[in-house]
């Protein structure tokens, strides 16, 4: 999945005809001049996250000195690990009322579902534990559009009446619709703002993408970034090379995080068998250079170029590979691409530490290719902890 950032989001908003407050991206506060400064002014840290306001990540001005001083501040902060590097200005907006709206997926029932609420400002979360009635949930056929008496239904159970009510609901169905056009995972608008001369505004947008749709978006290429939701800061230039290994190839998955220093590429999958893997060698006093997770059946060649970006990051001086019989991909393949890629590197497994601990589909093939290429190997016979074990020890003579 991918995240953008909220110009963009706001932009494809636009375009689709809901109302938004008139907006500019800046990247120094020298960008801001005399012309843009004709109202107040919201400014905002431009970054991938929620939560701006809490973090002091959103700031007001009135002159040109004031939005410049207030500009620099932004660009002084990191805000949840993303350094600011661009700040978006806006139109204050004269608000009277704050509401909240989404659009998402229920992983549950596999419908989407449409979340409102007119209590704005708060976290949605609680107020859905703490006062549920205050809170519309509403699923949407898949498949269909949301048309306007579902919409109206929504707002009027929260006691929305007269033209708001009209302007809402009309929002609310173009929202639905940018959120199946682009195929998004989140479509956020919080708050959605009703003006004092009630006008319905999307004040503040989140949206996130399937990735895996982008090929039907080529509109949106540039602004969202692959994989970025998975991720709790930028993501590092190896990481969004495996990103476009992964993206190269619909066959199976592969998803790279790197760590802080480290000396062990790791390989793993199966669900908890992952965490049991990595688990395992940072008990036993190993410290994995990353946490790269595959499955579903990856072709040899995805393999091989994971591999590869598992093996190219500084430091890493051996290989583990662990794969739980949850995890159902064809060992054989897996040891293909493993030992093609080594072969590439001019690894030799003599003096270079790799171990593989696998069970699953076609494993006799698989050992067989790992043990003609010198790598040692373990079966489900032998636990992830034993297999961890074996590592950690080979790794004492090249550490």
């Amino acid at each position: 999945m991918g995240r953008m950032l909220e110009d963009a989001s706001k932009t494809i908003l636009k375009e689709n005809g809901i109302p938004i407050p008139g907006h500019l991206v800046i990247s120094s506060s020298a960008e801001i001049g005399e012309e843009h400064i004709s109202e107040p002014k919201v400014l905002k840290a431009l970054v991938p996250v929620g939560k701006r306001g809490k973090a002091g990540a959103i700031k007001f001005a009135d002159t040109v000195n004031e939005a410049k001083t207030k500009a620099d501040e932004l660009f002084q902060m990191v805000v949840r690990n993303y350094p600011v590097e661009k700040v978006l200005l806006e139109n204050k907006i004269d608000i009277d009322e704050e509401w909240y709206v989404s659009i998402t997926i229920d992983p549950q029932k596999q419908q989407p579902v449409i979340i409102a609420t007119t209590e704005g400002g708060v976290e949605v979360e609680d107020l859905v534990r703490d006062a549920p009635q205050k809170v519309v949930i509403y699923h949407v056929e898949p498949f269909s559009s949301l048309h306007p008496y579902q919409a109206k239904e929504i707002w009027s159970r929260l006691g929305v009446t007269g033209k708001p009510l009209i302007k809402a609901s009309a929002i609310l169905c173009k929202l639905y619709d940018v959120f199946t056009k682009y195929d998004c995972y989140i479509l956020e608008i919080n708050p959605l703002v009703l003006t004092k001369g009630e006008d319905v505004m999307a004040a503040a947008s989140v949206m996130g993408v399937d990735d895996a749709a982008l090929y039907r978006h080529p509109e949106l290429d540039g602004l969202v970034e692959s994989g970025s939701e998975r991720s709790w800061r930028p993501l590092t230039e190896l990481e969004k090379e495996m990103v476009k290994v992964n993206d190269a190839d619909y066959r199976g998955t592969a998803r790279y995080t790197e760590m802080e220093d480290g000396e062990i590429g790791f390989m793993c999958g199966g669900g908890g068998g992952s965490l049991l893997s990595f688990d395992a060698l940072v008990h036993l006093g190993a410290q994995p250079a990353n946490y790269t997770e595959t499955g579903g059946n990856p072709s040899e060649e995805k393999v091989a170029a994971l591999t590869k970006g598992i093996l190219s990051k500084d430091g890493v001086k051996g290989l583990f590979v662990a794969h739980n019989i949850t995890n159902n991909t064809q060992i054989d393949v897996m040891a293909r691409g493993i030992v093609t890629a080594i072969q590439e590197l001019n690894i030799n497994p003599e003096h270079f530490p790799i171990v593989v601990r696998e069970a699953g589909v076609n494993d006799e093939e698989g050992k067989r290719i790992f043990l003609e290429a010198g790598i040692t190997y373990f079966g489900e016979d032998r636990t992830i902890e034993e297999a961890a074990a074996e590592m950690v020890k080979k790794m004492e003579g090249v550490l």
